[in-house]
């Protein structure tokens, strides 16, 4: 009779302790997957920054672009493609569909301001503008911040990701739904270079 207590305290303890270690594995994913959808809402941030001023700096362009009307719709068109790609990817950005619509979006947009701005190049007066020349210096500004907290987003999926993929956690992860998140990745190996933009000559 005590054998058999002894047993079933050793099996009880056993199972409370893979009980314990599976909390311990999906408290500590959760944290991990709330760390990268956190810092996917800073890239969120500044990309509903620069969206905001795009329509600005294009009603500023119109005035002396005029001959120029299918380079302004294509940028508006770019920013509304873009926007609503990274709205599906802020409401859940562990889908990785949703992050490869947003990252082929935002290369159109880069393709489309690229154009915009060698465009502006030739209107000396657009360049003089002071209005047009503080809204590119803010747009270069967010362009930064973006690039930073894509950095920082691709760290906390790496963390996130190699967390999952190691033992023991790669036993439970997949079972739990805890699935390998993708990183924002640039598509277009120009879109690297943060755009120059300058209208003060």
């Amino acid at each position: 009779m005590t054998g058999t207590i002894i047993t079933l305290l050793v099996l009880a303890a056993l199972v409370l302790a893979v009980v314990v270690w599976a909390i311990s594995i999906y408290n500590g994913l959760v944290q991990l997957r709330n760390r990268f959808k956190n810092a996917f809402a800073q890239i969120d941030v500044q990309l509903k920054r620069r969206y905001d001023l795009i329509p600005n700096l294009v009603e500023i362009a119109k005035g002396y672009l005029s001959h120029e009307r299918e380079t302004l719709e294509a940028v508006i068109k770019a920013r509304n493609i873009a926007a609503s790609a990274a709205e599906a990817a802020a409401a859940n950005p562990a889908a990785a569909g949703n992050l490869q619509n947003l990252m082929s979006a935002e290369t159109g947009l880069a393709g489309a301001m690229s154009r915009l701005m060698v465009v502006s190049e030739q209107y000396p007066d657009l360049k003089a503008n002071q209005n047009m020349a503080q809204l590119t210096e803010e747009l270069t500004s967010t362009e930064n911040k973006v690039a930073f907290a894509r950095q920082g987003y691709n760290d906390t999926v790496m963390t996130y990701n190699t967390r999952r993929e190691v033992f023991p956690a790669v036993l439970l992860a997949g079972a739990m739904g805890f699935q390998a998140a993708a990183l924002f990745e640039v598509e277009d190996p120009t879109e690297r270079i943060a755009p120059k933009v300058d209208f003060s000559s």
